[in-house]
């Protein structure tokens, strides 16, 4: 009989569902039953093994796998009438994408619907280990060959701050990083901004030149004139202090523009 049922309804009910489910689907069709938490699309598990993010991690590897799907594997578990995929991919949709959880609070991403408490932390503290790994680097004082190197260190954790931040790479006589400081908050504005600042751990550390990069919250990193004021100001004063200004890096998101490159504001 329940054979039956399957084989009147399995046109109705979407393949990528397991046989398993396609059938209790269709008896509580026929029969007028209530699914309760079993409903379509509640466990991830009721997906076929094809379409499971472990099993396509597995067989795929991670990067054919979705930014839902990853978090997904991280979530473990849906809510009623939401398997985990579909959960993540309302998460995702809710924080605005990878930034938005680089960027939300524990208490409010704990807050969010169907993520409670040990959710919340096992997604902060995936993040964490993604920002930690971009810089681990660091500590093996790269060498910056080229505005890609020196992007490679800052644009992961610089492209999701809300707030313009300006930081420092400090390098010695061959190019490799002493240290990343960041000197300045807020705005970048020439009539702000205090250019001494930007040489004083410079100085300190006896470096022989530096590369400036400052993000734009807005995500578009095309520089303004403003960018282009304090990039010459900087300038000229690096060649006071003879410590070279190698470039200067708007980041943006997932993007940067060297203006090094563009000749903006390293021009007399």
């Amino acid at each position: 009989m329940a054979m039956q049922i399957l084989g009147h309804f399995d046109s109705e009910i979407p393949l990528k569902y397991s046989r398993c489910h396609r059938l209790r689907h269709a008896i509580c069709t026929e029969w007028g039953c209530d699914m309760g938490d079993k409903q379509l699309g509640y466990r991830i598990m009721d997906l076929d093994s094809g379409d499971r993010p472990r099993e396509r991690l597995a067989a795929l590897g991670p990067g054919a796998l979705s930014n839902a799907e990853l978090l997904a594997i991280m979530l473990r578990t849906g809510i009623k009438g939401m398997n985990a995929v579909q959960l993540a991919q309302k998460l995702l949709m809710e924080v605005g994408g990878l930034a938005g959880l680089h960027r939300i609070s524990l208490p409010e991403l704990e807050s969010k619907r169907g993520i409670g408490f040990v959710k919340a932390t096992q997604i902060q503290a995936a993040v964490e280990l993604g920002r930690r790994f971009a810089t681990v680097n660091q500590e093996d004082k790269p060498r910056i060959q080229s505005p890609q190197d020196a992007a490679n260190l800052v644009l992961y954790e610089m492209g999701a701050l809300e707030q313009e931040h300006l930081r420092v790479l400090l390098l010695d006589t061959r190019n490799q990083v002493i240290k990343v400081e960041d000197v300045y908050r807020g705005s970048l504005n020439s009539s702000v901004i205090r250019v001494g600042e930007v040489f004083r751990e410079a100085v300190r550390r006896n470096a022989a030149a530096i590369i400036v990069a400052h993000n734009h919250p807005s995500g578009d990193p095309t520089p303004s004139p403003e960018d282009v004021a304090v990039t010459r100001a900087i300038v000229g004063a690096g060649k006071l202090l003879d410590i070279e200004v190698l470039d200067h890096l708007v980041i943006g998101k997932n993007r940067y523009v060297s203006m090094k490159s563009k000749d903006m504001g390293f021009n007399n």
